[in-house]
């Protein structure tokens, strides 16, 4: 047994770990806002109520449990397709759109990953500094050189769009290049419209591969609204992949249901492209589970659940900006050191809210209140039962 002698014990995740702490915290007034789940205001994880009548329906039709094609079920690919081009955009209407079923947006990167590192095996990939940490994981582990390009600016605690985009013009064409589509991932600071706008047509000209990864659709400005950046992609006739997740906007965290889509020239090269896609898929996975994907496509294909699904979302993401104001003006009530309105400029489920190492390690050891080591806090955790607590921790940590 000399074989693991020499194995050494892997840190605990970042975010994994935090949560573990926490759990194994015995006080009774302690929050939790360092994982990316969105909470009611209740602190609960919501069972959506589209997907409970998803879930009624296929109890009551449930069939064998056949293996599914490595693609995907088909019904899910085409609810996928439709939900980020609609129906009636020419590349769902052409055929151009490769996709595959993944397991949650994860798996979307990682099959991404491999592909592009079975065709460009000598691109670098870049990240945004900083981004999820699972980005430079997943590239790194197909075998990618990973760098960071500028992003985050913590003086404005906005995007420093200048050094972001001069970073774009100075790298290898060919490179690769993952994007937050929206909600940025740790930070909550996006890109406007223009700034999308001219990111695109320099990738255009300079021949960049985007990789936009959207795990939080809905959970800015709207289900259209949060595509933005991916139409404009898509009008410049370039190859673009996109990583997609259903673990947020549909509460099926467990379920592992997202899906990779990569945008093709035409049909003949959309039908090449899903085939080496499938080959990736079978090397890792075999055959993604179906019963997150049915569960989506039973609410995006009736048109009754996917009107009450969406009326859901914006429940949640009304609830998150909500709470993003209230915790602002508790914040800035109770101190004059620092304005804290920049979290209402932010989105998503996210912010990076300026506090340092040692600050978290204050709140968790003397205030019970949990989140990761960058400053980042979920605001989706917050509630009026635990929002009192956790500014009341941030301040006496300043």
């Amino acid at each position: 047994m000399k074989l693991f002698n020499d194995v050494p014990l892997a840190p605990d995740d970042a975010i994994l770990g935090v949560v573990e702490s926490y759990k194994n915290d015995p006080r009774d007034e302690k929050v939790n806002l360092s994982i990316g789940i969105y909470s009611d205001a209740e602190g609960k994880v919501p069972v959506l109520k589209a997907v409970k009548a998803a879930e009624a329906y296929l109890f009551e039709h449930s069939g064998p449990r056949v293996y599914l094609p490595m693609q995907g079920l088909g019904s899910y690919i085409d609810c996928v397709q439709k939900l980020l081009f609609t129906e009636d955009h020419e590349l769902y209407q052409t055929g151009r759109l490769a996709t595959v079923q993944s397991l949650g947006g994860t798996g979307a990167l990682k099959v991404g990953a491999d592909f592009l590192h079975s065709i460009k095996p000598n691109s670098k990939v870049y990240v945004s500094k900083p981004t999820w940490n699972n980005h430079i994981a997943i590239f790194a582990g197909a075998g990618f050189e990973v760098e960071e390009y500028p992003y985050f600016d913590p003086k404005t605690k906005g995007v420093d769009f200048a050094a972001f985009f001069k970073k774009m013009e100075e790298i290898p064409e060919e490179s690769i290049v993952v994007l937050h589509a929206c909600c940025h991932n740790p930070t909550g600071a996006d890109l406007s419209t223009e700034q999308w706008q001219q990111l695109a047509d320099l990738f255009k000209a300079r021949n960049l591969i985007p990789f936009l990864d959207m795990a939080y659709q809905g959970f800015s400005k709207g289900i259209r609204e949060d595509a933005e950046a991916i139409h404009i992609f898509a009008a410049k006739e370039m190859p673009v992949f996109i990583a997609t997740s259903f673990s947020k906007s549909f509460s099926l965290y467990s379920e592992r249901i997202g899906a990779l889509t990569v945008i093709t020239s035409d049909k003949e090269e959309q039908e090449r492209v899903t085939s080496q896609l499938k080959i990736m898929v079978r090397a890792i996975y075999s055959s993604p589970p179906s019963y997150g994907a049915q569960i989506v496509h039973y609410v995006l294909a009736n048109d009754q659940l996917r009107a009450e699904w969406e009326a859901e979302l914006t429940q949640m993401r009304d609830r998150i900006k909500s709470m993003r104001s209230k915790f602002v003006e508790l914040l800035n009530s109770k101190q004059d050191k620092i304005d804290f309105s920049f979290i209402n400029d932010q989105a998503g489920m996210f912010s990076y809210s300026g506090l340092s190492a040692d600050q978290v390690a204050k709140m968790k050891k003397d205030y019970a209140i949990y989140t990761v080591d960058t400053g980042r806090i979920c605001i989706a955790a917050l509630n009026d039962q635990n929002i009192e607590l956790a500014a009341n921790a941030v301040v006496n940590v300043l």
